[in-house]
């Protein structure tokens, strides 16, 4: 609790120094969840696979850093650069509203920034498939790429889709691979049920994940990016959705629970030129945003 509220008192006192700061566009910083543990949320930002961006990110929770030579940091590379906002969940969720309407404000007061690959992640189900606007107002921001279809924004799937793996040729040598979430992998309740079937978890380091995928003839997960590889690799799809995330990418994996999952599976069906579509959309949104930053 205590943690909490320090928190909450770093996030306002650093929002509200950086925006009663002069504005610069001197340089670029890619602003993202970087966590390590989450294989999906380290490598959907942009900055892992431009030049450009090489060494040029921060995590979008540094203001909760104790010390405060962090805080100064995250104010000086705010203030100084434009900024690349995602990849990943960070629209239609509490943890990142109010960082998404920070970023908002900043664009409002001529910061330059782009969004890159970010979509809704609403928790609650009720809302799964349902989701109609966002947090905020992408069209503020000087560009908007997101990764839900049918929502504001041009269409930008992950970023992630340019990763050399993908590149890779794989022997195909189990009928099903169960993947999942760093959460649910905690849950023996849920995974007895696919105790028969090899599985791995978003919690693997990417080469092992991605490996996994490719010997893998269908996949079953309750991971996003687990689920966008697999498609990218041409593999059948079944998706346990625990946000409204899964609900809106162009196309449609097989939606079902963990209890029909290893007979719905069978029902997916494969996106042939999934790969080389995302990663057309990505190369020309970079030219573009690359051009508006100057960078």
């Amino acid at each position: 609790m205590i943690q909490k509220i320090k928190s909450s008192y770093y996030k306002k006192a650093t929002f509200k120094k950086i925006l009663g700061m002069d504005q610069k566009n001197d340089g670029v910083i890619n602003i993202h969840r970087y966590d390590v543990s989450n294989v999906g949320d380290l490598y959907c930002a942009p900055h892992q696979y431009f030049k450009e961006l090489e060494g040029k990110y921060s995590d979008i929770f540094l203001y909760k850093r104790t010390d405060q030579k962090d805080r100064n940091q995250l104010v000086n590379d705010i203030v100084d650069n434009s900024l690349i906002i995602g990849g990943g969940g960070l629209l239609n969720r509490g943890s990142f509203t109010n960082q998404m309407k920070f970023y908002e404000k900043l664009a409002q007061q001529g910061k330059k920034t782009v969004l890159w690959g970010i979509g809704h992640n609403e928790k609650k189900s009720s809302l799964y498939g349902k989701i109609n606007s966002y947090d905020v107002d992408v069209t503020k921001f000087g560009m908007a790429g997101t990764r839900d279809y049918k929502r504001p924004g041009e269409w930008l799937p992950c970023v992630s889709c340019l990763h050399e793996l993908f590149d890779n040729s794989y022997k195909t040598t189990q009928e099903i691979g169960v993947i999942f979430h760093k959460k649910t992998i905690q849950q023996p309740s849920i995974t007895s049920k696919f105790k028969e079937y090899p599985s791995t978890s978003n919690t693997v380091d990417l080469e092992g994940l991605i490996n996994f995928i490719g010997r893998s003839e269908h996949i079953i997960t309750d991971s996003y990016h687990a689920m966008y590889w697999s498609m990218l690799l041409g593999k059948k799809v079944a998706v346990i959705p625990n946000s409204s995330k899964f609900y809106d990418f162009k196309y449609d994996p097989v939606f079902t629970d963990f209890d029909n999952a290893l007979k719905q599976v069978k029902n997916a069906t494969i996106k042939d030129g999934l790969l080389e579509e995302c990663r057309e959309l990505n190369r020309n949104f970079a030219k573009r945003a690359f051009e508006y930053l100057e960078v």
